[in-house]
């Protein structure tokens, strides 16, 4: 029993120690190349997200869909994620960050070629929803990974800038789209989305294991590896000085085993519960405005096809910006401050819109879903948050549960802008969005904590 005990605190003495060997590294092309190639798969989960709302006006004709069956095509792809996002955050727990990682990315392959297929309605349901467990595996493990190996100081714009191919493969898509569909059709759009995609895993076998997740798991001697590694290349083998390690009193690591049911317990339930709200509020303004954007501007205004899906993308480009200018000033104003200014940068065009009425051009819609898209990095904040908040023995499956009301937000947004817009109007939509927006600010100054500058085991023990 003695015995046990002392090796147990040996144990959490040596994963201290390892912690601050990490956070001593400096940034390096290392990391460059970690995001990168973890980025990879973010850019074509970014592409297979927005993707459905380009080929969306071409089905509209092509399949006679009315428009309350044209919310429930574009969320049903989430009620896989939803499935995908607590599976995959339960396998990446048990059997590491990579593995989960790889498997979720051949799934979402898989399912986007399926999807090319499609031969009817029904069948495109089917497969969007086998799609979607790739797709809401990846998501939160890819962040959990990335977040795992950067430093404390500066890990806001580590992440931000990361999930910037999230957001480039938004535009990517409308770009593709802009050329590919009216050429070689819809189905293309998701061939060209998969093909890539396959590659991924290859790439993935070329990183290595997140040394914190290794540590958790009791596999210390793997984890001392791994950072041993790193160390040697980041000196340049030993040419340059890396700075001493500090160990800090704040700095915690607990011995427990991943169980779901401490997500709700202690200090826990609140973090939890502020972050489903966060998620949820952020990702029904992001997905329910955003993809309905291109079909808006078919249906509302009668555009062409290729000038509603340039629209588009032009507003997804002002949405990259935006998170250019979030991903460098995250750690400097902090994660509260950003997720109110965000939430009330929402708010306000929404509501100048209900109040004022539909404007009566496309062009000056246009300029409304710019600035409304410009503040879509509270979705990548939301992201960022929840990866900061739990400890590594249940960070990947905290924020893989959060996500299901991402999940469930992103099923919601789209459904319900097209029942409000068959019942009532544009009008409405933008009312009840911008009344989502101001509750985002609401939860925020009350419940939300600062994470910026901390190390992940300070933050949770």
């Amino acid at each position: 029993m003695v015995d046990a005990v002392v090796s147990q605190q040996g144990s959490v003495e040596r994963q201290q120690k390892l912690i601050a060997r990490m956070e001593r590294l400096p940034f390096h092309s290392w990391h460059i190349k970690i995001r990168l190639i973890v980025g990879v798969a973010t850019f074509f989960d970014g592409a297979d997200a927005i993707m459905l709302a380009y080929i969306m006006p071409v089905l509209l004709g092509l399949w006679k869909i009315p428009p309350t069956k044209i919310g429930l095509l574009i969320s049903t792809g989430y009620l896989g994620q939803l499935v995908g996002a607590v599976f995959f955050g339960w396998f990446a727990e048990k059997y590491g960050r990579i593995r989960s990682l790889t498997f979720s990315v051949i799934v979402l392959a898989v399912g986007s070629l399926l999807c090319a297929f499609s031969w009817s309605y029904a069948s495109l349901l089917i497969f969007r929803l086998f799609q979607g467990l790739g797709l809401g595996g990846e998501i939160p493990i890819a962040a959990t990974y990335i977040n795992e190996v950067a430093q404390a100081k500066g890990r806001g714009k580590f992440f931000g800038l990361f999930e910037l191919l999230f957001t480039v493969g938004l535009i990517g898509a409308g770009v593709i789209a802009y050329f590919v569909i009216p050429t070689l059709g819809w189905h293309a759009m998701f061939i060209i989305g998969a093909i890539p995609a396959l590659m991924v895993p290859f790439y993935l076998r070329k990183i290595p294991e997140s040394p914190r997740w290794l540590a958790s798991r009791g596999r210390v001697d793997e984890a001392e590896k791994v950072v041993g590694q790193l160390e040697t290349i980041i000196s340049n083998n030993g040419q340059v000085t890396l700075p001493e390690p500090r160990l800090s009193e704040t700095v915690q690591v607990s011995s427990k085993r991943t169980d779901w049911r401490e997500l709700f317990q202690g200090v826990y339930l609140r973090r939890t519960i502020t972050v489903w709200a966060l998620f949820f509020l952020s990702y029904l303004l992001v997905y329910g405005l955003q993809l309905w954007i291109p079909t808006l501007f078919t249906r509302v205004y009668h555009l062409p096809l290729q000038k509603a899906i340039a629209y588009g993308t032009y507003a997804q480009v002002c949405g990259l910006a935006g998170q250019i200018v979030f991903a460098f000033l995250a750690d400097w104003l902090g994660r509260k401050v950003w997720f109110v200014i965000l939430f009330a940068g929402t708010c306000a065009p929404l509501a100048i819109m209900w109040a004022t009425g539909v404007p009566n051009s496309g062009t000056l819609l246009l300029l409304y879903c710019i600035f409304v898209t410009f503040m879509s990095p509270i979705a990548i904040l939301s992201l960022l948050y929840a990866t900061e908040i739990y400890p590594t023995r249940m960070r990947a499956l905290g924020f893989s549960i959060a996500t299901a009301w991402l999940r469930i937000a992103a099923f919601t947004g789209p459904t319900l802008v097209g029942i409000v817009y068959a019942s009532s109007s544009v009008n409405a939509v933008f009312g009840i969005f911008a009344l989502f927006a101001a509750l985002g600010i609401v939860v925020t100054i009350l419940f939300a904590m600062e994470t910026k500058g901390k190390v992940l085991e300070e933050l949770a023990p």
